[in-house]
């Protein structure tokens, strides 16, 4: 049975989605502030936390900002009435997987719940895969490294990687990254996949002699070792 953190304010709301849920045959814990949001999760073992951002005491934002920088990886869906591509922007930065405005179907919503739960699913089976051209990713402690040398990455970064690893030696686009790594549809006259390949290649390509993520003209990236494909 799935474990599910519902942070959210409102009774109403709340109410509704618990039942749902419930029928559906995930366990449930509801609460109604970011800070106990952040006690429950360091306490509690979740699959997933449903997060609304306007809270009474601080904002869902802020929750996402603090798990992440405790290495806290459950995935985070935001749920929120705040509809502006800027609000979804600034949650996926803050640390979400994805955002689900309100008002909302239930059924999209229970969509978005499972496609999470797959997405961790495959994050835990990375075993295959956990080992490329220097780079090791250790799912346990949720870091990377390349020869040896610890990368320090976020966990989008991260997210960003394991994305590569899975599917190196083939050219990405940007809409596929965008897809599997923010799991929704992104404004793609926004910059963001390109702002985190960039983040990504800093810290993976930088101070090695190899550049292992490459550009592909006209299509996107690739994770590749000795690849003639230029760089932007």
């Amino acid at each position: 049975m799935n474990k599910v953190l519902l942070v959210e304010d409102d009774p109403r709301v709340a109410s509704f989605i618990l039942r749902g849920l419930e029928e559906h045959l995930y366990q449930v814990k509801t609460v109604s502030k970011g800070y106990d949001a952040i006690n429950a999760v360091t306490e509690n073992d979740f699959d997933i936390i449903i997060l609304d951002i306007m809270l009474p005491d601080i904002t869902g934002f802020e929750v996402c900002e603090v798990l992440r920088s405790r290495k806290i990886i459950v995935p985070i869906l935001i749920l929120s009435a705040l509809d502006t591509p800027q609000e979804k922007i600034k949650g996926l930065q803050a640390g979400a997987d994805d955002y689900l405005a309100k008002p909302f179907l239930f059924e999209e919503l229970l969509a978005r719940i499972n496609a999470q739960l797959r997405r961790a699913e495959f994050s835990a089976g990375i075993l295959d895969f956990q080992s490329y051209a220097g780079i090791e990713i250790n799912m346990k402690e949720q870091s990377a490294s390349r020869e040896g040398k610890e990368l320090n990455l976020s966990s989008r970064e991260l997210k960003l990687l394991i994305f590569f690893m899975k599917n190196r030696e083939k050219a990405l686009s940007r809409i596929a990254i965008a897809e599997a790594v923010w799991n929704l549809d992104l404004d793609m006259n926004t910059n963001t996949v390109d702002v985190y390949i960039n983040y990504l290649r800093n810290k993976v390509d930088k101070n090695f002699a190899e550049p292992l993520i490459h550009t592909v003209k006209g299509t996107g990236y690739m994770l590749k070792k000795k690849s003639h494909e230029s760089q932007e």
